[in-house]
């Protein structure tokens, strides 16, 4: 039976090592020299009984068992955290922290303008905002690395609910000097002379415009792809070539410079919506901020 004595500073050692993949950058952040830091995670691995973080000369990554374990300390320090920092004065305002996942793009188009408002709600409740693809948003979610997402559409599964909560159209994204800029009603059949840039294959965006696109018999010819749509953004304004994306992508300052226009015949959209773990309620904060959103989202839904 191994021997769980440990103390708070050795779970905190373990998640800083993780998310920063590198003890030196745990280290400083803990105010701890790196050989007492190597010693609450070696002490913390002896309590559970096997090897959590795997070193080498470059590299600092988890182990399997590491993986399993860093989400329980994660979500367990935040609840401490929380509950330490107590409640205002008032009793109704909880001080404390939410974390969210959220693609970038709906990151960037809702949240500034609805923080100010939690705020003036919640005014010390620390807001954390994870920028990731929405693979990576569905495991932020069923870790309890975050509260809630805004992300696309899951498959099946068991440990997250999806409520569907804006629509998104895909069009085409060009410079206004591109010849297809003149084009006031741009279709798919505009774009088959053009070199094309893309995200990669395993971006939800880019599935879901392929689906669209092969149920109606459309094969668009991509030649340059990238890993972020920030970065197709990059090549389209820099005269690489213009894009197919999602018009929440293009609302940004990336593309203050750029045109964006809806491809009909027929218009794709991308659904965005909200994740949560059934299993977990989410804190009255949180639950604040979804409001919020949601109620954005609906405002913000222009004509296509």
């Amino acid at each position: 039976m191994p021997n769980l004595n440990c103390e708070l500073l050795d779970l905190r050692a373990l998640v800083a090592v993780a998310d920063g993949r590198s003890f030196n950058r745990a280290a400083e952040r803990l105010n701890l020299s790196q050989p007492a830091l190597s010693r609450r995670v070696q002490k913390l691995e002896q309590a559970v009984g096997a090897q959590l973080i795997e070193r080498s000369t470059r590299n600092v990554r988890l182990t399997a068992a590491g993986q399993q374990v860093v989400p329980l300390l994660r979500r367990m320090l935040d609840e401490i955290d929380s509950s330490l920092v107590g409640m205002m004065a008032d009793g109704e305002r909880q001080a404390g922290r939410i974390t969210l996942a959220s693609v970038p793009s709906a990151a960037v188009r809702f949240l500034p303008g609805v923080l100010p408002e939690f705020n003036a709600t919640y005014p010390n409740v620390r807001v954390r905002i994870l920028d990731l693809s929405a693979v990576e948003c569905a495991e932020a979610v069923r870790t309890g690395e975050a509260e809630f997402g805004l992300s696309l559409p899951i498959a099946s599964d068991a440990d997250l609910s999806y409520e569907p909560l804006f629509d998104d159209p895909y069009g085409l994204v060009c410079r206004h000097d591109h010849p297809l800029a003149a084009i006031a009603h741009p279709r798919w059949s505009d774009l088959d002379t053009h070199r094309l840039v893309t995200v990669h294959r395993a971006s939800g965006n880019r599935t879901t415009l392929e689906a669209g696109l092969a149920a109606v018999g459309i094969n668009l010819t991509w030649f340059y792809e990238v890993t972020r749509l920030t970065s197709a953004l990059a090549l389209v304004d820099s005269g690489v070539g213009p894009s197919v994306l999602p018009r929440l992508a293009c609302m940004g300052p990336e593309a203050r410079d750029l045109t964006w226009k809806p491809l009909y015949e027929p218009l794709i959209t991308r659904t965005l919506g909200l994740l949560r773990r059934p299993s977990a309620p989410i804190s009255p904060a949180a639950a604040r901020l979804v409001t919020l959103l949601t109620v954005a989202w609906q405002d913000h839904q222009p004509e296509v």
